[in-house]
């Protein structure tokens, strides 16, 4: 589980399958609501800050999902900073500067009133991890599930 604040140091790989029916249904309502995010971040109101998406890349060795902050949009898609340390991909590493498009994009999050909003498949990740793991998530980085 990765925020801007965990990224590099604190962040937790889990392992999920790519036919998980929870974890495709939290990637595509972060695709459906990639617009109203992506609105958020281009217009944030002083309260709403941190904000991440978060990318599929694949590569000979397999496919893993990567927070990328910051990010801008471009004319054709999106440029941002790899904030995770790769644990399966060895195309990308951590701080590195990547292109991507917007059907890479598996989940978005930013932080308001100190409540993180979105990061869907987080809270699916929850669900395979210790209870205690989760409270600290959610008591020191605001994740509120629904």
């Amino acid at each position: 589980v990765a925020t801007a604040e965990t990224a590099k140091k604190e962040d937790q790989i889990i392992m999920v399958k790519s036919d998980d029916a929870e974890m495709n249904a939290a990637i595509e309502k972060a695709q459906k609501t990639l617009d109203t995010f992506l609105e958020t971040y281009k217009k944030p109101q002083q309260n709403e800050t941190d904000f991440v998406l978060k990318v599929k890349i694949s590569d000979e060795n397999g496919s893993e999902h990567f927070w990328v902050t910051p990010f801008r949009e471009t004319d054709t898609g999106f440029v941002g900073t790899i904030s995770n340390m790769p644990e399966i991909v060895e195309s990308v590493e951590y701080g590195q500067e990547y292109t991507f498009k917007r059907s890479d994009i598996s989940d978005w999050g930013y932080l308001k009133d100190g409540k993180r909003i979105g990061s869907f498949t987080v809270c699916v990740t929850f669900k395979h991890m210790d209870k205690e793991e989760v409270e600290m998530y959610k008591r020191d980085y605001g994740y509120v599930c629904e």
